[in-house]
């Protein structure tokens, strides 16, 4: 996805109805977003499966799953 300069909470709990990004429904479940920041407009590939050992970045994880 392109995204602009800037700082975005990524959701690690996979329970935002915003995915990639948190919209605070991770409350109570002991997770927490990773804040991403984007220096300069670019191309991103961000993790949607949540398995990615890279945490925001996908790895390529969810072609295993």
């Amino acid at each position: 996805m392109q995204l602009d300069s800037g700082e975005y909470w990524w959701c690690s709990c996979g329970r935002s109805a915003d995915q990639p990004f948190c919209d605070g429904a991770h409350k109570g479940t002991g997770f927490s977003p990773e804040k991403v920041e984007i220096k300069e407009t670019r191309k991103v590939a961000l993790c949607n499966c949540k398995h990615s050992s890279q945490g925001p970045v996908c790895d390529g994880a969810h072609s295993s799953l």
